[in-house]
């Protein structure tokens, strides 16, 4: 933690970073106007960390950084109240799929003609080498 942003190591600061840069020539202003905030620079505090992502911000943010809510909203979540609170959360009410996510899990039953397949080292293998890992 960086004094003056205390939120700078969390995965939502990194996130912003990387979403605002992939988002170019689309502008840090144009996200924030769209996002709706009132001063542009809230979106520069809030990806360095000197602020956190108000929960209720979330779906505005989401829609200007064409990311997924769920996605954002889990960040934010685990920014505001830590980890351990988020994996609290997602042990009662199961994990949080996002829309891509569940894009994968509809292929994937249609491709097994909906036989629920289990992982195997085989399956695991052509997974990580779509991702190159």
């Amino acid at each position: 933690m960086t004094k003056g942003r205390p939120y700078s190591e969390t995965r939502l600061a990194a996130y912003l970073q990387k979403r605002i840069l992939e988002l170019r020539p689309k502008t840090q202003r144009a996200i924030a106007v769209e996002a709706g905030f009132i001063n542009a620079n809230v979106l520069a505090m809030l990806k360095s960390g000197a602020n956190k992502l108000p929960l209720d911000r979330v779906p505005a943010l989401a829609q200007a950084l064409d990311c997924d809510p769920r996605y954002l909203f889990l960040l934010a979540l685990e920014q505001d109240m830590g980890a351990t609170h988020r994996l609290a959360i997602e042990e009662i009410f199961g994990a949080i799929v996002t829309r891509n996510e569940l894009a994968w899990l509809k292929e994937i039953r249609e491709a097994s003609g909906n036989s629920d397949p289990g992982v195997t080292s085989r399956a695991r293998s052509a997974v990580r080498a779509i991702f190159q890992r």
